[in-house]
């Protein structure tokens, strides 16, 4: 049986009430009582009923860490820093895959019924509409890898996705790419379409570079072979690829693989994200990192003073990225 707090309260010689201060965050209780509390719970090995604190000081702990693209790899690494973090702080992370979820009335309602905290949308193709649903409905909320606004409604951690198809247009044009192309995800993300306008922003003083936009149906290695597959079938392929994540790149390159094209002798490809699995040897990615630790960093931290604070001011941060060369890239001329 689980020792109880009227346990640890009877060998300490206190009441349970004292017991149950000494393990509520910032109650006060005296240190000559803290010291036999401490000295009887550690001796009955006693562990605080989480639930039962929440019904004391009305906070669960509890974050809905929400997102839609359980497929993708990339978000393996984004959930596993998300969830450490959180937890370093003292905070429960709920994991919760919107995948198939595109009413955000319904997750808000979900959520609640959880007695959530805070919520953490960790998504780049959701609009911001869903994370200002939270808002609407009383719920602090960070939108991570969302969209920059100037005045934002809500919390947004994020990167500029705008400079990143510039950096990655501005690195063809370096290699003497002629014919350069962006393979994209889905077309209503709105992370597509910032990197997207980059992308053909950076090219307008370039008359003599053609270039070619596609889009593939998600950000999945399925998405990226089936969309490579339709643009060989088409032909001529363009000299380079720009593709929206990192993921999709390696679906890309294993089609041009399977076909007998080679990589970068033939075909040049860019990811953006800079995942583990980017780096593997049998992969080699180029690819525009991603400052993945600072984005969760930054949300938890976001976090942790909207529950310290009634209601501060919803920031949007923008945080930059780089570019990584592996082998994906034939060398500058």
């Amino acid at each position: 049986m689980a020792v109880t707090l009227k346990e640890v309260a009877a060998l300490a010689g206190v009441s349970r009430s004292a017991v149950s201060r000494f393990f509520t965050e910032g109650a006060s209780v005296s240190p000559a009582t803290r010291a036999k509390i401490k000295k009887a719970a550690d001796q009955l090995e006693y562990q605080p009923n989480a639930l039962a604190s929440s019904l004391t000081t009305g906070r669960t702990k509890l974050i809905g860490l929400v997102s839609n693209n359980f497929h993708n790899p990339f978000f393996l690494e984004v959930f596993d820093l998300f969830t450490r973090s959180l937890q370093e702080r003292g905070l429960r992370p709920l994991l919760v895959n919107l995948s198939d979820e595109t009413d955000p009335d319904k997750s808000v309602r979900m959520l609640q019924q959880y007695s959530v905290d805070a919520v953490i949308v960790a998504s780049s193709t959701l609009p911001v509409s869903f994370a200002e649903s939270f808002q609407a409905a009383g719920v602090p909320v960070v939108h991570s890898f969302g969209r920059y606004a100037e005045h934002p409604k809500v919390n947004v951690v994020g990167i500029d996705n705008k400079e990143a198809g510039r950096m990655a247009a501005r690195e063809f044009i370096r290699r003497g790419y002629r014919h350069i192309a962006m393979l994209a995800g889905p077309e209503d993300a709105t992370s597509t379409q910032d990197r997207m306008f980059g992308f053909l922003d950076a090219l307008k003083s370039e008359p003599d570079v053609k270039v070619s936009t596609s889009f593939a149906a998600a950000y999945s290695f399925d998405a990226g072979w089936d969309e490579m597959q339709r643009l060989m079938a088409l032909g001529p392929l363009a000299e380079a690829y720009f593709c929206g994540d990192d993921v999709l790149s390696i679906g890309v390159l294993s089609a041009l693989q399977a076909a007998g094209i080679h990589v970068p002798d033939d075909v040049g490809l860019i990811g953006l994200n800079d995942m583990e699995m980017a780096r593997w040897r049998n992969i080699n990615l180029t690819t525009i990192r991603q400052p993945i630790s600072e984005v969760i960093g930054l949300s938890v931290d976001m976090v942790c003073t909207m529950l310290a604070e009634n209601d501060p001011v919803p920031q949007a941060h923008l945080l930059p990225c780089e570019l990584v060369e592996r082998g994906t890239l034939r060398p500058v001329k």
